[in-house]
C-alpha cells in the first residue's frame, strides 16, 4: 500500500500520551491559526506540497523530503507558501516516552533536538529509506492488526534513531538561501528574544531596523505566520510559564521580569494564550497534572 491510497488522516495516541502522531492530506490553503509551543519533542516531515516553517528565530521553505526537528517548548508555527496543498505526518515524543530507557540510548535520540539546527533536508536515498519506516508505520496504523500499537512505537524509535544518525554524520548544515525580507524580519525576530523583557515599541524597531511601520507589520506576518504584537505577547508568556513552573517568584516579580508594564494586562494576556491564570497554572504544573 503507498502513502496516497491511505485515508486523508490518521491519528495515533493523543496529546496526553507518551507517543502523538498525525498524518493529515491537507487539501485547500491551511495555515496554523494559534500560537504552539509544547513539553514534547515534535518530528514533522513533509510529504507533499510546500510549506513556511518557522521556528526559535528562523525561517526555512520547506518541501517534500525535508524534516523539522522541533525541541521541547520550542515556538513553531507553519504557514502556506502559494501550493495550496500539503501532506505531512507529525510526531509528538511527551519526556514521558523516554522513561525506562538507558541513559546513552535516551541522550542519543534526544541529541537530534538540542543540535541548534533543527532544519533537516534529505537526498534521495534517504528519503526513501525515511518513508519505507513512514508507509510500513502509516499501513499499520490504518489496518490496526493485533500489537499495532508495539509496531507503531517501534517504528517511532526507528524515526527517532533515523534522525540522530543523520544529524551525527552531517558534516555541514544545509545551505538555507534567505529573501532580504526574510532576513530583516529574522534580525528583528532574534530582536525580540533577546530583548522581550524591555519595552518594544513598532515606532523605535522602525528606525532601528530601516523600515516603515505598514511594511513591518505585513511582513512580520508573512514570514513567521504571527503578527508584531501576538509573536511579543507569547514570547513573554513563554517565559512566565518557565518562571512559573521552575522558580519561587511572586506572580507580580514574574510579570515584571518578562516586560509587562502592567500586571492587569499580564494576567489577560496569559489567561488568553495559556487558558489559565498565572496562579492556577502554577498550582496546576506543580501539581504534577501538568504537560
Amino acid at each position: 500500500m503507498t502513502i496516497a491510497s491511505l485515508p486523508g488522516m490518521l491519528r495515533f495516541g493523543s496529546r496526553n500520551d507518551p507517543l502523538w502522531i498525525e498524518f493529515d492530506r491537507r487539501i485547500g490553503h491551511y495555515s496554523m491559526n494559534t500560537s504552539h509551543y509544547h513539553i514534547e519533542y515534535e518530528v514533522f516531515y513533509l510529504l507533499r506540497g510546500e510549506r513556511n516553517y518557522f521556528i526559535k528565530d528562523s525561517v526555512y521553505h520547506i518541501r517534500p523530503g525535508d524534516m523539522m526537528l522541533v525541541d521541547s517548548y520550542a515556538l513553531h508555527r507553519t504557514s502556506e507558501i502559494s501550493e495550496p496543498n500539503h501532506e505531512r505526518i507529525v510526531f509528538h515524543f511527551n519526556p514521558s516516552f523516554f522513561n525506562g530507557y538507558p541513559q546513552e540510548d535516551k541522550e542519543l535520540l534526544l541529541a537530534p533536538f538540542s543540535g541548534g539546527y533543527p532544519f533537516v533536508r534529505l537526498n534521495m536515498q534517504e528519503q526513501m529509506q525515511l518513508e519505507a519506516l513512514l508507509i510500513s508505520l502509516l499501513n499499520e496504523l490504518n489496518e490496526r492488526p493485533p500489537g499495532y500499537p508495539l509496531h507503531i512505537r517501534n517504528m517511532a524509535n526507528e524515526v527517532l534513531l533515523f534522525a540522530a544518525r543523520h544529524i551525527l554524520k552531517r558534516k555541514a548544515q544545509p545551505d538555507v538561501e534567505l529573501t532580504p525580507v526574510q532576513r530583516k524580519v529574522t534580525d528583528i525576530v532574534r530582536h525580540i528574544n533577546l530583548h522581550f523583557r524591555e519595552p518594544l515599541h513598532l515606532d523605535l524597531l522602525t528606525k532601528q531596523f530601516f523600515i516603515s511601520k505598514g511594511h513591518l507589520c505585513r511582513v512580520f506576518k508573512e514570514v513567521t505566520g504571527f503578527g508584531f504584537t501576538e509573536y511579543v505577547n507569547i514570547t513573554r508568556i513563554k517565559e512566565a510559564e518557565r518562571l512559573l513552573r521552575e522558580t519561587d517568584w511572586s506572580v507580580t516579580q514574574v510579570s515584571e521580569h518578562c516586560g509587562f508594564e502592567n500586571f492587569s494586562h499580564f494576567g489577560k494576556v496569559f489567561k488568553k494564550l495559556s487558558g489559565l491564570s498565572p496562579r492556577a497554572y502554577r498550582k496546576l504544573e506543580r501539581s504534577g497534572s501538568g504537560g
